[in-house]
C-alpha cells in the first residue's frame, strides 16, 4: 500500500502566537465522528480542550483517554486524575496503563487521521513549548496506530466513576490543582 495517504509534518513555536499543537488537536477532536482515542502521558486540561473531549462524546464519539497508571512526577499525576471525574460524567472512558509509565502522545480520530509528536495535553505543551508532530490522513499507519492503541488498553485498568470520588479533602485538592495546573 505504499504511496496511499497523506502525511503533515507540523512545528509549533511559542514565539510566533499561533498554537498550532492546540489547534491541530481540537481539529482532530471536533472532526472525530465514531472513535476519539488518545494516549498521553500528561492530562492537564484547559476549559477548550475539556469542553471538546465531553462534547465529542456526549454527542456519541467513542472517547478514550490512556494515561499512566505509574507516574513519572506525583503531582502531575495527581492533576490528570483530578480531570477524570468531569470527563467521566461526560461518558469520556479512561484507562490507565498498568505495566509502567507510558510516554506517548497519539491521537487516534476514527482510524481515518492521527496526531503523533511530541505535544502533550497540558498547558505548557500546547501553548508555552516547541513541539512537532505529524498528521496522518487515510493512511496504513493510522490503522496499525488503532491497533496499537487496542493492545494497550488490554494491558490497563478501565476508570470507572467511583474511582473518582474521594474525600472532602480529596476534592478540594483536585479543585486547587486545577486552577494552579497551568502552572505545571
Amino acid at each position: 500500500q505504499g504511496g496511499t495517504g497523506f502525511l503533515q509534518p507540523f512545528a509549533d513555536s511559542p514565539l510566533d502566537n499561533e498554537d498550532v499543537g492546540a489547534t491541530m488537536l481540537q481539529s482532530v477532536i471536533s472532526s472525530a465522528q465514531e472513535r476519539m482515542w488518545i494516549m498521553t502521558p500528561y492530562l492537564i486540561l484547559d476549559d477548550k480542550m475539556t469542553t471538546a473531549l465531553c462534547v465529542a462524546a456526549k454527542t456519541g464519539v467513542d472517547v478514550r483517554i490512556i494515561t499512566p497508571a505509574i507516574p513519572d512526577k506525583w503531582y502531575v499525576h495527581a492533576v490528570t486524575r483530578a480531570n477524570y471525574e468531569e470527563l467521566t460524567r461526560a461518558g469520556v472512558r479512561i484507562y490507565e496503563y498498568t505495566p509502567g509509565f507510558i510516554h506517548s502522545k497519539v491521537y487516534l480520530a476514527d482510524s481515518v487521521q492521527a496526531v503523533v509528536g511530541t505535544v502533550n495535553l497540558d498547558f505548557r505543551s500546547l501553548y508555552l513549548h516547541f513541539e512537532c508532530g505529524t498528521l496522518f490522513y487515510d493512511s496504513p499507519a493510522v490503522i496499525d496506530l488503532r491497533n496499537d492503541d487496542l493492545a494497550t488498553i488490554e494491558k490497563c485498568r478501565k476508570i470507572e466513576l467511583a474511582d473518582c470520588h474521594t474525600s472532602f479533602f480529596g476534592e478540594l485538592l483536585d479543585c486547587i490543582l486545577r486552577v494552579i495546573a497551568p502552572l505545571l
